[in-house]
């Protein structure tokens, strides 16, 4: 079984620019984590400012800890400096996929 995070967050739209390179450091360094099977931001091209999260992990051993990582706290720590807000994000557990 594998687990997959899909949702949302907000940035302000002026901020994304000077933020980008603070998502790209948290991509590169959750990408290289044991168990991390994908790992990607989107912004959403119709509502500025909306960024799409979409996560796929081994187990949620792999994902607790991602959780504890010294980059997860460093993410969560320019939040407040660029504005981001709204964190919407789900967790399914997943039994099977299969390709359509």
């Amino acid at each position: 079984m594998s687990l997959i995070i899909a949702g949302t967050v907000r940035i302000p739209p002026e901020n994304l620019e000077r933020f980008s390179p603070h998502m790209l450091a948290m991509l590169t360094a959750s990408r290289a984590e044991d168990g991390c099977l994908e790992y990607s931001y989107a912004q959403d091209v119709a509502e500025p400012g909306l960024v799409r999260v979409y996560e796929v992990w081994r187990d949620q051993a792999c994902l607790d800890a991602h959780f504890q990582t010294p980059h997860m706290a460093i993410w969560r720590g320019h939040w407040p400096e660029f504005g981001v807000s709204d964190r919407r994000l789900t967790l399914y557990e997943t039994a099977a996929e299969r390709a359509l």
